[in-house]
């Protein structure tokens, strides 16, 4: 592990403020230490060899007491820093994640595997309180204070400097080989809390399904399985650390030593004044607490380094090509050649396909199921990267055209629509935040939703609508956005006969004047359009397709 990983350096501008400050305080706190020894040694001297008065000892014991409170407001100081440092890095972080995550689009956020990303942007970003709290300020001190303090023990013992000089390295250096073994530990460990996070997520979105078909206990016994997982292996990670601590207090103690047997030595044979040897006997375990506490510090940084590291992988992973131009309008927009395919397959999504919609045309696209419809309206909504073809905005290639520009003129309905916690009103106005009550329930009306209260208050997912309600919530966001060009997948999939009979007149009325893409399976759909296109099935032929009505 790098000292200071540069990444954040690059990702978080707080953190080199913060190490600036480490830095400047470290200095402080390694004269304070410095002056410490040689009051303490004075007294000392004074006391028991020169015979002083305590009268006589007030100025330096008052100068003591003094240096004690400095570096009591040192250590006050670089907490406040670090603490500080930490929440502006880690609220920079989540918010650089979840922007980049969304830059990104839904294709990445489906191979970056939900509850992953959930752990990531809490837990794993929370994680950095130790290595901003502990780790990063004790790197500061290990920086200046070992390097201050063999400054002034040179000049007054170079042996006792030579002996710290040549022991001071093994710390660091034990600290690099047990930093190699807790490393692997860790980022299993992160492994473990990631898939144990997705796993659960995924427990309670499908607890119904699981209670009627009686899985409810065989996942329950999958979850205490990784959980059980998650903790040997926090049990190993600890034992590593418990261990290094030792092996780091015992190189220390045994440094400490030499240097004090060398100065008793010297001390017998008067060969240093006691004045001296009590500085050097007082500075020199101060030369090893920096670097003992990185050690010990840094088990505490390690799990906020491993999630850093993934958070980062995010980050470094490069957005969909994303283009400058306007987005025409009126021109309607067509697909050429166009061939989709998802990482990790070997079979084409959406196999070579060329198709147009005209301004103000309805087209319908038929198909069984895998035939690649969905695939197709993400690859026009930019969310599908195109393997081969291309995909074009009247003449112009939607990789050339500025991706937010162009969704400014969709208004699309889903084949499972996103609602978000909050009530039905705040939904609909997720495409005219600024719409007024009377416009969202007109636009309930127009969806055929007027049944359903704006005021509702809906849980995570639309949870207290069924799913025809929220297929009409998201018409009626639909209507509300009021945007030259429609997407529509399979509108009518989840709704009664009755329903389905509103929901088509108020797509015909949602459809006037407007350029129309159509997934239909349902008939009454089909009447709708002025074209009606077929793909073939997942393993038919190639080619342009398409045929009128």
């Amino acid at each position: 592990m790098k000292p200071v990983d540069p990444r954040l350096l690059r990702h978080a501008r707080a953190t080199r403020r913060f190490l600036l400050a480490s830095v400047v305080l470290g200095l402080v706190g390694a004269g304070l230490v410095i002056g410490q020894a040689m009051l303490l040694a004075d007294v000392i001297v004074r006391a028991f060899q020169g015979g002083a008065a305590v009268t006589e000892l007030y100025p330096t014991l008052a100068a003591l007491a003094a240096v004690a409170l400095g570096r009591a407001a040192v250590v006050w100081l670089t907490e406040l820093a670090a603490h500080r440092a930490g929440a502006s890095v880690k609220s920079q972080l989540r918010l650089r994640l979840l922007a980049h995550a969304a830059a990104l689009g839904p294709s990445a956020a489906t191979r970056q595997r939900t509850g992953e990303l959930t752990a990531l942007a809490t837990r794993g970003i929370d994680a950095l309180d130790d290595y901003f709290g502990r780790y990063l300020p004790q790197l500061g001190l290990a920086a200046t204070v070992p390097v201050a303090v063999l400054a002034r023990i040179v000049t007054d013992d170079w042996i006792s400097a030579l002996t710290i000089v040549l022991t001071l390295p093994l710390i660091p250096l034990f600290m690099v080989l047990i930093g190699w073994a807790t490393e692997s530990r860790v980022n299993r460990q992160w492994r473990l809390l990631s898939r144990l996070s997705h796993h659960f997520l995924d427990v309670v979105a499908g607890l119904p399904t699981l209670r009627v078909f009686g899985r409810a206990k065989a996942q329950a016994a999958s979850i205490r399985a990784v959980t059980g997982d998650y903790r040997r292996a926090t049990m190993r990670t600890l034992r590593v650390a418990f261990l290094s601590s030792f092996a780091l207090e015992l190189l220390a103690t045994i440094s400490v030593a030499l240097v004090a047997v060398g100065i008793g030595t010297r001390l017998v044979y008067g060969q240093l004044d006691l004045y001296t040897g009590l500085v050097v006997l007082i500075l020199a375990p101060e030369a090893y607490l920096p670097l003992r506490q990185v050690g010990a510090r840094y088990h505490a940084a390690a799990e906020g380094l491993a999630a850093a590291d993934r958070v980062f992988e995010v980050l470094e992973t490069p957005p969909p090509a994303n283009g400058s131009l306007p987005a025409p309008t009126g021109r309607g927009f067509a697909v050429d050649d166009l061939v989709v395919r998802h990482p990790g397959r070997t079979a084409d999504s959406l196999p070579a396909t060329t198709l147009r919609v005209g301004p103000g045309e309805t087209v319908a696209l038929t198909g069984p199921s895998g035939a690649g419809k969905s695939t197709l309206i993400n690859a026009v909504l930019g969310f599908a990267e195109p393997a081969e073809g291309r995909v074009l905005v009247g003449e112009t290639d939607l990789r050339e055209i500025n991706r937010a520009d162009w969704h400014r003129q969709i208004a699309w309905v889903p084949q499972h629509p996103a609602l978000l916690a909050g009530t039905v009103a705040d939904n609909v106005r997720l495409a005219r935040p600024e719409a007024t009550d009377a416009e969202v329930a007109a636009a309930l009306r127009d969806a055929a939703a007027d049944d359903i209260d704006p005021a509702l208050p809906l849980g995570e997912g639309g949870a207290g609508l069924s799913a025809g309600q929220r297929q009409r919530v998201a018409l009626a966001r639909a209507f509300l956005a009021d945007r030259p060009v429609l997407l529509l997948d399979e509108p009518t999939a989840t709704l009664d006969g009755a329903t389905e009979t509103a929901v088509v007149d108020a797509v015909r009325r949602l459809a006037e004047g407007r350029t129309v893409l159509l997934v239909v399976h349902r008939p009454a759909l089909l009447a709708l359009a002025d074209r009606t296109i077929a793909l073939p099935p997942p393993a038919g032929p190639l080619g342009q397709i398409g045929s009128p009505a």
